[in-house]
């Protein structure tokens, strides 16, 4: 069985072979390809849709699902999300699948606001458990993290800004003292 396919890879794949074509000057053999992927798209899309119609008709008389029918299992995996969402399949609206990517990025995020004009997407790394203010992992790793999941998940995100954490207390330790030694007089 093959790895995974990682829709935000393929698509860059995709948009650098239509860039070799388009700089080899054969506009013939670039309009072709752009059709054929235009073409592939829509075939695709169509099945895709027809699926998801099925699944939601048959899952309409149980109570409790995931919207639109769909089990919460495929809206859950990166790559189905992402293929439902680029075909306008996707049951969620936008909200809905940025706090289903934040969920599934890994390290905690608040969610500060969202600008639908702009796409960009305004988070704070949430407080760390322990309380000492540390995170797992490197800032930036984990920003590429989230960027990542989100491209599957909510790709009219366009951009993330990441606020500051608020400086947390200083820690101050309780304890008991020992007792005070015995004065001799």
């Amino acid at each position: 069985m093959s790895a995974p396919t990682d829709a935000r890879q393929a698509g860059l794949r995709v948009d650098e072979v239509l860039d070799r074509l388009a700089g080899s000057g054969d506009r013939q053999a670039c309009a072709a390809a752009e059709e054929l992927v235009r073409v592939l798209m829509d075939f695709y899309g169509a099945g895709l849709a027809r699926i998801v119609e099925r699944l939601g008709a048959a899952a309409g008389a149980r109570p409790g699902g995931a919207p639109g029918g769909l089990p919460a299992e495929l809206l859950d995996d990166e790559l189905v999300a992402s293929l439902l969402t680029l075909h306008d399949l996707h049951p969620e609206d936008v909200r809905t699948r940025i706090a289903r990517a934040l969920d599934h990025a890994g390290d905690p995020v608040e969610l500060i606001d969202f600008d639908e004009g702009t796409g960009v997407l305004r988070l704070r790394p949430a407080a760390a458990a322990s309380g000492c203010g540390c995170s797992s992992g490197t800032a930036d790793a984990a920003r590429r993290t989230v960027e990542d999941t989100l491209a599957c998940f909510a790709p009219e995100v366009t951009g993330v800004e990441s606020e500051a954490v608020a400086p947390q207390p200083a820690l101050l330790q309780i304890s008991a003292r020992p007792p005070a030694p015995a004065r001799v007089p």
